[in-house]
């Protein structure tokens, strides 16, 4: 029976890989609105997943220039976790980081049978979890889902 959970959140997660976006889409913006309490729970359980994956790192994380609730909220769990967070640059100075060179990290929430996903990625490895959201709050509601990549 657990295992059907973890299914049914591992197999959207492996097909939505397969998906292209349009040209100069992203895939770190985040298309559900949820409030600052509920995006500082998730961003706060993601960022410590995160850190339990990623371990302990000098190497700066770059994240797409957003201002949503959670994006915010990522990058100070994030940060609160130890981790160097820089904002991509678009225009000319794009790509033109000193020092080493930042570590991609792509980020989402998605909406799905009343419940919120969210997911995060590397070169290394994607992860993602479901969450409930009620009354302005949210809790896990399964297991962390994790792919590594060789």
């Amino acid at each position: 029976m657990r295992y059907r959970y973890l299914l049914a959140f591992l197999i959207p997660l492996i097909v939505s890989g397969c998906q292209t976006g349009a040209p100069g889409s992203d895939a770190s913006s985040a298309p559900v609105e949820i409030s600052g309490p509920a995006a500082s729970a998730i961003a706060g359980d993601m960022a410590a997943r995160f850190a339990e994956q990623a371990g302990a790192t000098k190497t700066p994380l770059k994240l797409q220039a957003d201002a949503s609730e959670y994006s915010i909220a990522l990058e100070s769990a994030l940060k609160g976790w130890g981790y160097t967070v820089v904002r991509k640059v678009a225009g000319p100075d794009a790509g033109k980081e000193k020092g080493a060179k930042p570590t991609e990290l792509s980020y989402g929430l998605s909406a799905a049978d009343g419940q919120v996903l969210a997911r995060i990625s590397t070169d290394k490895f994607a992860m993602g979890r479901a969450y409930s959201v009620n009354n302005g709050t949210a809790a896990p509601s399964s297991p962390l889902s994790l792919m590594t990549f060789n």
